[in-house]
């Protein structure tokens, strides 16, 4: 188990509702230890093991959070996560991964990840963590305002009315 350590004995599960969340991760050992961490707390956790394939799961899923390794075949994980934030996707991103630089760190986060965890991690915080940013991720205001025939994009700036963009 190189990577990360167990959940403690007897850790009980949280008491924050059922969510979905995505894991995009291509270490099989290290996917299987976080999943099963993640249902040990009452989540539902969707698998993808490669960039490509995560970045389809992603904008065809309603996920609370996804957890994406930096380093992934087919398509990165900074490259899945800048895709994502371009479509406007405000789903809460934790990366997980080996690049522990400030330079990688900072990429990360500017690139459109909430949190940056790196490896080795204990899955306790993992958890935790993943806990706090889907909780933040629901709190945000949205995205897309409407009234009537009106509609405002809050992140694009811009109005229209009856599908027609007002200056």
């Amino acid at each position: 188990m190189d990577g990360f350590a167990l959940l403690p004995a007897g850790t009980p599960p949280q008491d924050n509702g059922r969510m979905k969340i995505l894991l995009i991760e291509d270490d099989s050992e290290t996917a299987d230890h976080i999943c099963h961490a993640l249902r040990a707390q009452g989540h539902e956790v969707e698998e993808s093991r490669d960039g490509t394939a995560g970045l389809a799961a992603a904008q065809n899923g309603q996920h609370a959070a996804l957890i994406v390794d930096r380093m992934l075949p087919g398509l990165d994980g900074l490259g899945l996560v800048k895709r994502l934030r371009a479509e406007g996707s405000q789903t809460p991103v934790l990366f997980l991964t080996t690049m522990s630089g400030i330079d990688d760190r900072v990429a990360g986060l500017n690139g459109g990840g909430d949190d940056y965890l790196t490896k080795p991690f204990a899955l306790v915080e993992l958890v935790a963590r993943v806990n706090a940013i889907a909780r933040r991720g629901d709190s945000r205001q949205p995205v897309t305002l409407h009234a009537g025939d009106l509609e405002m994009d809050l992140i694009r700036r811009t109005v229209h009315r009856g599908g027609k963009a007002v200056d």
